[in-house]
């Protein structure tokens, strides 16, 4: 249910506003973007929906089924896979898993993440699903969920295909996906900086892991075609953002491009608390109802990015649904919160029922009703 939820909230994130927004530096690659995910804003961005091959970027989407397998109780870290000849012979990057050797879910999860094995991939992939086929579909379905509406997967390991692509908007979303649904498995794999299998040691090919302290994950991708690839992400304090940077032209650019964007994230903007998840932000007529009003508020913490010393410029407005009708659901949505920044739409974020209101008995009903005709 939470990871439902989190892919209806992530299909709702937008750009902020055009006006007095702080300009983005120069970034040099194909599509980026660069995103706050304590508010859920996109900071700013440059070809974000243009479709590119996704590379390695791809074995995001498998790690989050994987890790949903694990939650499921499907597949467990100790769970010994045995390595088929497809997995074995996987071309491009390795952790040289050997048939007749099996290995740990876990050891191939390091792999994956911290190798970028493709073979590790597969050998993931068939333990899921059966077969990398089956492993495919599911990958497309997730996409679906998630809202990655220009991404389609032929692979699970990001080799080249000319129908296997995504964009950096759809990269986002899922890696967002991957830290709020899997907050564990995310702090235990993706800052982890080698991993040693089969004698073989080899580090983690995200550089600011080592150039930047608040930098927690999250991977890198590369194909001749694909270029470099990066999704970055740091966190100073409660404040998270991430970057997904596409395309660039070396490793050492999409470290430091995408180390550029972050930093401007953090230099040019601010997060700012409106609400607390659960707190009651205005009381609400109710008609026909076994009470008169109703708390409304939000499920979640509603925090707004704004660029810097702009906080006290920017307007809220809470508008109801009227006339509300009992019966009343808890987490139902009663109105909307309306902002704005210099005059111009700054968000909307829906306003919920905090608690459930009951139906007035037949009296109570019938007196309602005839306000309700004489209003």
């Amino acid at each position: 249910m939470l990871r439902t939820l989190f892919a209806l909230f992530l299909s709702g994130l937008y750009t902020l506003a055009a006006a007095s927004m702080p300009q983005p530096p120069t970034v040099v690659g194909n599509a980026w973007l660069v995103a706050d995910m304590s508010s859920g804003q996109i900071l700013g961005s440059e070809k974000a929906d243009a479709r590119f091959e996704p590379a390695s970027l791809t074995k995001l989407m498998t790690a989050y089924l994987v890790f949903t397998a694990l939650h499921e109780k499907s597949l467990s870290l100790q769970q010994q896979i045995p390595v088929s000849e497809r997995a074995w012979k996987a071309p491009g990057s390795r952790m040289f898993i050997e048939p007749g050797k099996p290995v740990s879910v876990e050891q191939l999860i390091q792999g994956m993440e911290v190798q970028s094995g493709n073979d590790a991939c597969i050998a993931l992939a068939e333990a899921v699903a059966g077969s990398q086929d089956v492993f495919v579909q599911m990958m497309n379905r997730e996409a679906q969920r998630l809202g990655m509406k220009n991404t389609h997967f032929m692979n699970p390991t990001g080799l080249p295909d000319p129908q296997h692509y995504s964009t950096a908007h759809d990269i986002y979303l899922l890696a967002s996906a991957i830290i709020h649904d899997f907050p564990a498995e995310y702090a235990k794999y993706y800052s982890q900086k080698e991993f040693t299998y089969n004698n073989i040691t080899q580090r983690n090919r995200n550089r600011l892991l080592w150039l930047d302290p608040s930098v927690d994950g999250v991977k890198t991708g590369h194909t001749e075609a694909a270029g470099y690839c990066l999704v970055a992400s740091a966190k100073h304090g409660p404040r998270r953002l991430m970057s997904v940077l596409l395309g660039a032209t070396s490793e050492q650019m999409r470290a430091q491009e995408s180390l550029k964007l972050l930093n401007w994230g953090y230099q040019f903007f601010d997060s700012v608390k409106l609400y607390d998840k659960d707190q009651a932000v205005k009381s609400l007529q109710v008609w026909k109802g076994v009470a008169r009003q109703v708390k409304a508020g939000f499920d979640r913490a509603i925090m707004i990015s704004v660029p810097k010393g702009d906080a006290d410029k920017l307007k809220a407005e809470l508008l109801s649904q009227q006339p509300l009708v009992a019966p009343v659901a808890q987490g139902q949505r009663v109105g909307m919160l309306r902002l704005t920044l210099y005059g111009k739409p700054y968000g909307e974020y829906p306003l919920l029922a905090l608690e459930p209101v009951g139906v007035a008995g037949i009296f109570g009903r019938a007196w309602d009703t005839l306000r309700l005709w004489m209003k």
